[in-house]
């Protein structure tokens, strides 16, 4: 069952928006969105993509996961320190330097799908200044969806994935690697699981998402992911848990030990 009607509710709550107020930024009547808010019906799927654009959020995770307060509060922090850390410039702006990497972010993607070839578009990508220095042509993503995030650890909604461009017609494949997809419909984050003549099999980390098998005619672009930048802290492992578990039982026991010595 979808969550969208909760999370329209949750977003508003958060935002501190009325219902009219929401209605209005996405031209809905008032009784629609309390129709949503209500599972009496749901938004078209225009509207989804327009709520999840607005809201820097994943459509998938609109969709199928009860946002929290935390969720969105994470969203708006992620949002605006990578804003800030990565400083992101236009050609023509004074700060603009050569050598930036150009940013394709996630309301601009299916943009991106469109002008991929077109020099000028490239060229004015917004530009981010990493620490790097591949040989090759580079790109970053703003990573969309959930799918290569499992137990809260792996890539997350938002990440910025730096990727080195790999030509499909020298393409070597190195399964366990992940990979941004461009095709037609939709770009996407997968690792390489295998591969058959043209067939190619990428699989998420999550292991709730089927596999995607993608003939290499219907890619557009293929770009191994190299790094990724979060400000999303990764929890530990359960372990790492057990471990500092242990440690602090061994330290306790110890410091029993030496009292009795001293007794």
């Amino acid at each position: 069952m979808s969550q969208i009607g909760k999370n329209i509710k949750r977003i508003r709550s958060t935002k501190k928006l009325s219902q009219s107020q929401f209605a209005e930024i996405f031209n809905l009547t008032r009784g629609s969105v309390g129709a949503y808010e209500e599972g009496r019906a749901e938004p078209k799927i225009d509207t989804i993509i327009q709520i999840a654009n607005y809201f820097s959020l994943s459509i998938d995770l609109l969709l199928n996961k009860e946002l929290t307060v935390n969720d969105l509060y994470h969203f708006d922090v992620l949002n605006q320190k990578l804003n800030e850390a990565h400083h992101f410039q236009r050609p023509g702006s004074k700060a603009f330097r050569k050598g930036g990497i150009g940013f394709v972010r996630i309301e601009s993607q299916l943009e991106y799908i469109v002008n991929h070839t077109n020099r000028d578009f490239i060229s004015n990508l917004p530009q981010i200044e990493l620490p790097v220095n591949f040989k090759g042509t580079t790109r970053a993503f703003e990573l969309n969806g959930s799918e290569m995030e499992y137990n809260q650890n792996g890539l997350h909604h938002g990440d910025i994935l730096l990727c080195l461009h790999e030509p499909l017609q020298e393409f070597k494949p190195h399964i366990g690697n992940v990979y941004v997809i461009i095709r037609n419909e939709a770009i996407i984050t997968r690792r390489l699981r295998s591969i058959s003549g043209k067939n190619i099999v990428f699989a998420s980390d999550d292991p709730n998402y089927p596999f995607i098998t993608a003939n290499s005619d219907e890619i557009l672009e293929l770009w191994a992911v190299k790094g990724a930048y979060s400000t999303y802290l990764h929890p530990p492992k359960m372990i790492e848990n057990r471990v500092m578990l242990l440690e602090n039982r061994l330290e306790e026991l110890e410091k029993r030990v030496s009292g009795l010595g001293k007794g």
